[in-house]
């Protein structure tokens, strides 16, 4: 399975927060499964941190490699297939997950039931 963690599941994994489903846990631990992290989601961490309405590590690509995660680049394409979204979500970084999700054939792991309205495959986090 291809997994992509919304911004929330990955700061939860990487604090090892008890917040994050079991379910969910596994399927990241889980080394048949791939999980990825979107660029769009290191932009939205590094932009709430400068503004002071996050606190997140600040070795954030030495952590991801640590796990094994595999960074997603945002592409013409993801950012064109915004464009063709449904407005259920305002969010434009979440908007990007949902356009990533979709053209790569990606489960969204998260917790918001906005991302869940939209035609792609999600894992509740």
């Amino acid at each position: 399975m291809n997994l992509l963690l919304d911004t929330h599941v990955l700061l939860w994994v990487l604090a090892n927060d008890p917040a994050l489903a079991e379910p969910a846990r596994r399927a990241i631990a889980d080394g048949s499964n791939r999980v990825l992290v979107s660029a769009v989601t290191a932009w939205e961490i590094t932009i709430k941190k400068a503004l002071g309405k996050l606190r997140a590590p600040d070795d954030l690509v030495d952590q991801l490699a640590e796990r094994r995660f595999t960074g997603l680049d945002v592409t013409i394409e993801h950012a064109l297939a915004v464009g063709g979204l449904p407005g259920h979500h305002t969010d434009p970084f979440d908007r990007l997950l949902v356009a990533q999700a979709r053209t790569e054939r990606l489960t969204v792991v998260t917790r918001d039931p906005a991302i869940a309205a939209y035609d792609v495959e999600t894992m509740a986090a």
